[in-house]
Parts: structure tokens; sequence; C-alpha cells
């Protein structure tokens, strides 16, 4: 669901200023690069000190200005926990729950003097299967508590009714970031893996087995997740919302399945043994299942399930098994040389776990909703500019542009907060059991996911928290849910209009344009999955994509060495082409009704264009780098910037660049 940025790691091991120094209109012409000219590359003109000054911290695999707002917006979070822990709350309240399980995670000692213990039985449990009908009542079990051997259980909307929802089984189960993962034969990629058996032995040694075992368990395991990864489905597949919907009935996908009670794991699960309507993302991948379940030996199937319970636990355990789950995960497969702290880790632990809950303290403290009628009306002149678009494509022929404009007046918009907190009453959270707590949160969050199954969609749900610094388009609802979190700077402030729309309005712009991308346009107004396209219209629009994916895969990262994905990143960079466009026709049309002059040496239109600039500034570790190009649908910051604005005479009008200019292209593309 979050289709704008990566997931944020919050620090406390030093503190980031809460505001830079700044012109009148709020823009940082001290972050300015005068050395670079515009014309040959943007995102350095208006970043190059910023990036200067702010290297990646030791314990971050990047360092950008949305990370900044992040942590000053972690620092809010921080109090409302610390305060929470430090006072005597009523048993049973929100306070409680936050303060003790902010205790429960940073007493260390006692973390340490438990070790394993927090696992003990479910190791037991697993160490004595005895059959497939055994192994399968420990995954239900762990799959309870979040933990995910083998493939993932939830609910989710059925994409062509979307006012049903569906129980949805997809792949799961890897060590590794992703399938590629296994198999790339470069010596980086094969020195990674080499990394990650050894990690492997390393943690059977932890869990009590001799060298020579632990060697020969970690390669069983790593084979067996090469079988799962090999009939797994690649992040650019995924991509294609057709081909992961499977509908299916639990008495048809059962059929035939031998070793296996489908039946059986959802009465488990607590969703009963009646019939079950259910979304199936490859049902290849669940062929591969089958197989490994018959054809692999019971003591590689319990060593993969150890595994599994301790690969989600130790981050949750004494710090010599945070440390050694963060040595592998963090520094090797991303570079970070230096563990965040235990406060930091805590607390990225309770906000990602129970966003609601402190999200709720943070808008109370943190929030004016005097804000929401601003960023109201910034929407209202992006729908305004949309709909203007969608009439004058010269691409677009009338039937198709009839159904944009029906799925652009269908859109609607969350800001700020949710109506309606999520209740936190059943919950329980003891201030000594840590990994207790994690596993009874994911169990209480799970339940009330399973529970959606066959009911009609809650259309007031927030799949966010409201102090994220993030947005998405959910395309299953046709709603863009932007949190009060990244309103604020330098995305949003009330000193200049044409840096607000450069910076939120783009966002905005962007999460608008996902409802048109190559993914999103295959969803209707009410969220069905249904082609609306006249086949000319949908040939003309892949031509246009095409174009678009071509420009993102001739950019290269690691100094030419590696290049990006334009597959991977269409969707993204569609929808920041577009965003840029949607905002910079939004603020065309505020100014003509409150015009701007030249501020800071500025014109408004070259301030909009810095304004989109500097939100995506960001230093990012090779390490990071080189796996964010295999697995995020997002470019680079740098191309961010200068892929969309080199797209548009605008910007080359406002900038004076010459033609044949680095930043300015010579075919231009124009989807949305």
């Amino acid at each position: 669901m979050r289709r704008l940025f990566f997931p944020i790691l919050f620090s406390l091991t030093f503190s980031t200023a809460w505001g830079q120094p700044a012109s009148g209109t709020g823009l940082e012409l001290n972050y300015l690069d005068k050395s670079t000219d515009p014309s040959k590359d943007f995102y350095q003109f208006v970043n190059g000190g910023w990036l200067r000054e702010n290297p990646t911290p030791p314990e971050s695999p990047e360092w950008g200005r949305i990370h900044e707002l992040s942590q000053q917006n972690a620092q809010a979070l921080y109090s409302i926990v610390v305060k929470c822990s430090i006072a005597h709350a009523t048993p049973g309240s929100l306070e409680q729950k936050i303060g003790d399980f902010y205790l429960s995670g940073t007493e260390v000692e006692r973390l340490d003097r438990q070790g394993l213990q927090p696992i003990k039985h479910d190791l037991d449990q697993i160490r004595a299967i005895k059959d497939l009908k055994a192994l399968e009542e420990v995954v239900i079990s762990l799959h309870q508590r979040g933990i995910q051997p083998f493939f993932n259980f939830s609910s989710g909307q059925d994409a062509k009714d979307s006012n049903q929802v569906l129980g949805r089984l997809s792949q799961a189960g890897l060590g590794l970031p992703e399938q590629d993962y296994y198999f790339r034969s470069d010596e980086r990629s094969l020195k990674q893996l080499a990394a990650y058996q050894a990690h492997l032995n390393g943690a059977f040694r932890r869990l009590g087995y001799g060298e020579a075992e632990s060697r020969e368990r970690a390669q069983r395991v790593l084979e067996l997740e090469k079988r799962l990864a090999k009939a797994s489905l690649s992040h650019v597949e995924m991509r294609d919302p057709l081909a992961i919907y499977h509908p299916t009935r639990l008495s048809d996908f059962a059929a035939g399945v031998s070793g296996w009670s489908w039946p059986r794991y959802f009465e488990g699960l607590g969703l009963g043994s009646g019939e079950l309507a259910l979304t199936v993302d490859s049902p290849k991948y669940f062929d591969a299942f089958y197989q490994i379940l018959e054809s692999s030996d019971l003591g590689d199937l319990r060593s993969y399930l150890e595994w599994n319970l301790l690969r989600d636990s130790y981050a949750y355990l004494s710090e010599d098994l945070s440390k050694f789950r963060w040595e592998f995960y963090s520094k090797t497969l991303t570079g970070a040389p230096v563990q965040s702290s235990r406060n930091g880790r805590v607390l990225n632990t309770i906000d990602r776990l129970m966003p609601q809950a402190l999200a709720q303290k943070y808008v109370e403290k943190n929030f004016n909703p005097k804000l929401k009628v601003q960023v109201k009306e910034m929407v209202d002149l992006l729908v305004g500019a949309m709909d203007e678009d969608i009439s004058n494509l010269t691409w677009m022929t009338p039937a198709t542009r009839k159904e944009a404009h029906t799925k652009l007046s269908s859109l609607t918009f969350k800001i700020g907060y949710p109506e309606r907190w999520q209740d936190y009453t059943a919950l329980t959270i003891s201030k000594d059991d840590y990994l207790g707590n994690v596993w009874r949160v994911i169990s209480y969050e799970n339940k009330r996911d399973w529970a959606k199954i066959g009911k009609p969609q809650d259309k007031g749900e927030w799949y966010m928290s409201a102090a994220e610094v993030n947005a998405y388009y959910n395309p299953r609802m046709n709603e863009v849910v932007i949190p009060a979190g990244i309103i604020r700077p330098p995305f949003f402030s009330s000193q200049d209009d044409a840096l607000n729309f450069g910076g939120l309005g783009t966002v905005i712009g962007h999460e608008i344009t996902h409802g048109f991308d190559d993914e999103g346009c295959k969803f209707d107004g009410q969220g069905n999955l249904r082609d609306w396209w006249t086949a000319t219209d949908r040939e003309n629009f892949e031509k246009l994509a095409g174009l678009v994916e071509q420009q993102f895969s001739s950019y290269t990262v690691l100094d030419g060495k590696l290049s990006l994905n334009g597959k991977l990143v269409l969707g993204e960079s569609i929808a920041d082409l577009g965003g840029l466009r949607l905002a910079y026709k939004a603020y065309s049309k505020m100014l003509q009704k409150k015009p701007a002059k030249t501020m800071d040496g500025f014109t408004p239109e070259q301030r909009f264009f810095m304004g989109n600039a500097r939100i995506w500034a960001t230093n990012t570790r090779s390490d990071y780098e080189r796996a964010q190009v295999n697995l995020s649908k997002h470019p680079p910051g740098r191309y961010r910037v200068n892929g969309p604005a080199s797209n548009m005479p605008e910007f080359s009008k406002a900038f004076s660049c010459p033609p044949g200019s680095p930043m300015v292209r010579t075919q231009s593309i124009q989807i949305w």
C-alpha cells in the first residue's frame, strides 16, 4: 500500500535540528550548489549543500530530507512513549500499554538474562514434530503471531468486487529480500549469499547445535529456500494486478492436496471449517509448496521452522541476538556500520505494530486541524488540474476519456488522521515481556484482519500511521491518504505557495496519478479490476509508458556500474512525472488568482521546481543503493528530480536551459 517512500527506521542516537537556516520564503539558500548549472544537474544545484552537510549517519543505510523530517516526528513520538513509561497510568489505558511496551523492550539486563527462553516452548514444539499434521499445527501457531514460514495469509479486497473482502494467500518464507538474491551470479551477489549461509550457520549455533550440524542444517535450509524462491513471482510480476488475481473457493483450492489440510489450517486460525472465499497470488507457488512438503525430509522442515522462528524473534530478545540479526540484515545487506540505539529500535517496533496508538497522541500534540483545510484547497486545485488534463489529452479517445473523468470524480481523500481511531481495549501489554507483547499485538491485528473476510470493506480504514512521512494511493478504494506527519516543512508550510505546491503538491499529484499509472489504470472508479480502456487507448498508453521505461532504464548508479530496472520503477516514474505536471498546472491556476513575485532571487516558477527537488535530497550507501535498484519500485532521488523535470518545457523555460542540455530531453514525454 505504501506507494511513495521506503519505510524509515527511527534512530535516536543523535539529534537533528528542527529547523534549518532559511529565507523568508522557507527556501534554504545555503543548501544550493551554485557551482552546478541547473540545466545540467538540477538535483545537485538545489541539494548540493544539503548533501555535503548531511552525510549518512553511521546507523542508517541512507539519509534524506524525508528521513530528516521522520527523525523530527520520531522525537515527538519518543517524548510520548517516555512520558507514558514514567507515568502511573491507569491499567488498561492506552498510556499504560504504550509505556509498558516501551519498558519491556528497553530493560536490556532482563532480556539478556532470558536469552532464548522466550522462544523455548516454540522450539520444543518444532523439535517434537513427527509428521506433517504436527508440522501444520506449528505453522498455524507461528502464522497467528506473524511468523510466516512457507506463505502468508491475510485479508484483501476482491479486486473485481471492491466492496467484498476475501482471504488472500501469498508467497513468503524467504530469509533474503527477494528471489534473485538466491540466483544472481555476479561476485558481489555470491559473497552476499555466502554471508547469508554463514548467518544461517551462526543461527543454528545459537540454537544449540554443534558446528558440523549447524553447517549441515544451514545448507539444507538454504536449499529449501531456493526451491521456494524459484517458484516465487518477481517484484516486477507482482506489480501486475491481473497476474496475482486468482479467486477460488476453499473447497476447490483444497481439492487433491495431500499432506496439508487447508480446512484444518483455517479452522486453526479461528475462521471455522466451512467454505471460504479466497484469492491466491500464485497457484504455481503453492504447487511448489506442496511438492516441498511431500519430498523434503522432516528434519529439514523442522530446521526451516526453527530458522523462521528465530529470524522473526531475535530482534526482540537479548542484545547479543539483536546485534547478530543486525550484522547481516543491516550491516551486510545495506552497509550501515553502526547499529541504531535500543531506544530507537523499540520505538520503531511500537510505531510499526501499534501505529494508531502513537499517532493518536502525536496528532493531539503536534497537528493543527486548520492545516486540513489548507491541504483540501490544494487538493481541489490538483483534482481540477487533472480533470482539465484528461479533457485535453490528445492520445485518448472519447470513450476512455469519459471513464477517466468518472474515475477521477469518484476519487476520495483522507487528510491528516482517521475519523475513527483504532480500539486497543482488548489488547494486553506487559512491562516485562517484550517478545510476548510483540506476539500479542500481531495476533490481535491478525484476528482483526481475518475477521474482515466475507464482510463488506470498511471504507474508513487507514493503512498508515498519521505520524508517518508518507502518503499512498489505494486502487481498490480509489482513495489518496495524506497523513499529518508529512504536512510539515519541507513538504508544506505557510510561507510560500510555490514551495508548498512543489513539495506536498507534487506528492499529492503523484498519488492522484497512481490511479492512472500502468497498475492503477486497471482499476475503475469503484476500485474494481476492470478494463475500461479501448484497445486503441491501451496501445497509445503503453507506447508512452514504454518511453518512460526506456528513460529510466538508461539511468545508472554506482558510477555507472548498475542500471535501473525501468519496468520495476515504471509506476512510480509515471506518477512522479504526472505529479509534477499536475502540481505545476494547479499552482499556475493559483497564480492567476494570487499573483506571486520573485523572492530570494528566484521566480515563483523556479521556486516551485526547487520545492520539488529539495524533498528528494538523499545520501545513500552503495550497498543499500544496490539493494534498492533490485527491490524498490522507486528510482533514486536524483532521478525522481531530474527525470520528470527534463520532460517539462516549463522547467526548461523557468531556468533558461539551452537546447541539448542534460535537463532538456529532445522529445519530452507526457502521459498525464
